[in-house]
């Protein structure tokens, strides 16, 4: 069998090119509709996200000639967050499009190295190493020289059917863990949906008697309340980051807003760091139990998730502990009514949610019986995404292990199935 093959980056591209300059593209060239151009939020995980896009007129595209990507182009960030690399896939929804100018892209010669396993690669702790061994962290992160460095980077390549082989595995867990994900979705959809069609369009309740109440026209029985009405409101705090005794990997679990821009799921059960007993008692930090809705209050204001098991947050939450109302209700009516909370929001250094306007909400509290049965209704709901969110972790754990593993050679291909 044909050996694994270590070759320079520049013997297996076709073509490496640098992004536009800032002056080259700015905001008053995005139209609603064209070339979708690349950002950072496009460039997560191994393949390009395509949720979301600014675009641009196909004559802008064309007059940017090599910052033009294509299917089966790799693309890598060289200036601010650093490290992520994803390649364009065949079937992607664009035929091109255009990278910004804290990008470059690579074609890579298809006969020699298929670009998800390139791209894979520098997923491992290995590739992201020989990334980031260039880079600069002087104010803005940055790789010096980013393509002509890239070029002189090293890569193990194995013959075509290994390759083949290997892609096989990762990309069916990749398929598994996509396919959770929309099934999460799809849930979560309809969970806003029924919320909306119980607690603002009263659908359930048309055929009732209606009477008015300060927020409009509601069913009789029901009442307007605040949001301490139904569950209590609690913030968090920060022990001393000078003293490493308070922090530890394997303690209380403590959630900074950063942990959900992290994260990104819909429950949470620990950060990025845990803090220790003593330091946990040398703060204002809370613990707060599980089904305890966290809510982020500044920096930024609106990050929303459910604490999978008793956990702590920092000073940057106002996060509410189910009383009257159950986990699902109060969920998703923090979802539905983010954004004007957020506008309620004041300071003069950054905007913030202080506890006594969290406090203050106001809302249509209907009936306990009511409440139960949204609940009852609801919960198999988030149950099963707990579920699938569980499920996905577990598989992108055994993911990024075989990465590393079938990258190496430490797992003999020809008798691996999953």
């Amino acid at each position: 069998m044909e050996e694994w093959k270590e070759y320079k980056i520049s013997e297996i591209i076709e073509e490496i090119a640098m992004g536009p300059f800032g002056s080259n593209i700015k905001v008053d060239n995005f139209i609603d509709f064209g070339i979708p151009v690349l950002n950072g939020s496009n460039l997560q995980g191994f393949k390009l996200n395509e949720d979301s896009f600014n675009y641009v007129s196909e004559e802008k595209a064309d007059s940017l000639g090599r910052a033009n990507a294509f299917r089966g182009d790799v693309v890598i960030t060289h200036r601010g967050t650093l490290g992520q690399i994803v390649y364009i896939p065949l079937d992607s929804k664009y035929e091109r499009y255009v990278i910004s100018q804290s990008q470059f892209r690579l074609r890579l010669n298809q006969n020699i190295i298929r670009p998800d396993f390139f791209v894979y690669f520098f997923h491992t702790r290995i590739g992201q190493h020989r990334i980031l061994m260039n880079a600069s962290q002087v104010g803005v992160p940055a790789l010096a020289r980013p393509t002509s460095t890239f070029k002189e980077i090293t890569i193990p390549v194995p013959p075509m059917e290994i390759q083949n082989r290997v892609m096989a595995i990762l990309l069916s867990l990749d398929d598994k863990i996509e396919l959770n994900r929309r099934i999460n979705e799809n849930l979560e959809q309809q969970a806003q949906a029924l919320f909306k069609s119980w607690f603002v369009d009263f659908e359930p309740f048309k055929d009732g008697k209606f009477v008015d109440s300060e927020l409009g026209m509601i069913p009789e029985g029901w009442k307007v309340g605040t949001l301490d009405k139904v569950g209590e409101i609690v913030g968090g705090g920060t022990p001393p980051k000078s003293e490493p005794l308070f922090y530890c990997d394997n303690g209380i679990s403590w959630i900074t807003p950063k942990d959900l821009s992290i994260n990104q799921s819909k429950y949470i059960s620990k950060g990025k760091i845990d803090i220790t007993e003593i330091g946990y008692k040398n703060s204002s930090a809370k613990k707060i139990p599980a089904g305890s809705v966290l809510f982020s209050s500044r920096a930024p204001i609106g990050y929303i998730a459910i604490a999978r098991n008793e956990v702590t947050t920092n000073q940057g939450f106002k996060s509410v502990i189910p009383q009257k109302a159950g986990t699902c209700f109060i969920y998703l009516f923090l979802k539905y009514n983010t954004e004007y909370i957020e506008s309620q929001a004041t300071g003069s250094t950054f905007k913030e949610v202080s506890g006594s306007l969290m406090k203050s909400q106001k809302l249509i509290i209907p009936t306990q019986y009511i409440l139960d049965e949204f609940e009852y209704k609801l919960r198999p709901i988030f149950s099963a995404q707990c579920n699938l969110e569980s499920e996905n972790q577990r598989l992108i754990q055994i993911r990024d292990t075989l990465i590393t593993k079938l990258m190496s050679e430490e797992l003999e291909i020809n008798n691996f199935n999953l």
